[in-house]
């Protein structure tokens, strides 16, 4: 029998209640990791850290919007578990599709504020933790397809998603001489409640609109994929890996699409 692949280890996963946090929570936790979800989603937290069992998760209330709770975050983890071994950055939002003639600031802000400040708060703290414990640990931030392109209506959400690539970049070259490894995870449409509210459609129909865009067909891009890339780059097996953005997008950014067109339709 094979050991688990994060057997011992501890992880924060922000935007643990739902989506591809909630996937890859379960998925961490079912491979070995105590595993902390970080979330404003109280009840749903609450009930996800409840159903993998409070021996191996738990939920502590953080809006990434505000670095002291990040760092209380960070702070639970050591304190209850003496370690931080795995961060994953995952808490993001899209906000409202409209052209950018007609952006507001305040919106722009916000979204700024949770993808891009958020996973900077993020990484500074569970860096600190691990630099302060000589932990060779391992950060993973969701950026997107969006890091690599364009996309017509979501101006502020594609430029955070850029800032997150680049965020991944530099603190990979300053985090690796104390042995940590930062890398990125970047999904194309997958079905998970903020996808389904973006696009205003089903989860059928946000994997319709997926597999369009999808090069690769016979599968269907789901939340147990971007976990199963997240599992990977926080693992050992990834141990030589740092400054990666791991596209999982079934060919969609080799070749380009538009998105408008598949919008409209």
């Amino acid at each position: 029998m094979s050991r688990p692949r994060l057997e011992g280890k501890v992880a924060i996963i922000t935007g643990g209640a739902s989506g591809i946090g909630e996937a890859t929570a379960r998925l961490f936790a079912s491979e070995g990791a105590l595993v902390i979800i970080a979330d404003i989603q109280d009840e749903l937290g609450r009930a996800v850290a409840a159903s993998i069992g409070l021996d191996r998760c738990a939920y502590r209330h953080c809006d990434v919007r505000d670095e002291k709770q990040l760092e209380a975050a960070v702070d639970f983890a050591v304190r209850t578990h003496g370690r931080l071994d795995v961060l994953f950055s995952n808490a993001g939002k899209v906000g409202p599709v409209g052209p950018i003639l007609e952006a507001s600031l305040e919106v722009w802000d916000d979204v700024m504020a949770v993808n891009a400040r958020g996973a900077a708060a993020a990484v500074k703290h569970a860096a600190r933790a691990m630099v302060a414990r000589g932990t060779r640990g391992s950060i993973v931030c969701t950026a997107s397809v969006a890091a690599s392109r364009g996309g017509a209506g979501v101006a502020a959400y594609v430029a955070s998603k850029h800032a997150v690539l680049g965020l991944v970049r530099a603190a990979a070259v300053e985090l690796g001489e104390h042995g940590i490894r930062v890398n990125c995870v970047s999904p194309s449409a997958v079905a998970t409640p903020l996808a389904c509210e973006h696009l205003g459609g089903s989860p059928s129909k946000v994997e319709e609109y997926g597999e369009a865009l999808s090069r690769l067909k016979g599968v269907v891009l789901k939340t147990s994929h971007i976990a199963e890339a997240a599992l990977f780059l926080a693992s050992d097996e990834s141990e030589f890996i740092t400054g990666h953005d791991l596209v999982v997008d079934g060919g969609r950014t080799v070749v380009g699409q538009n998105t408008r067109t598949f919008l409209k339709k």
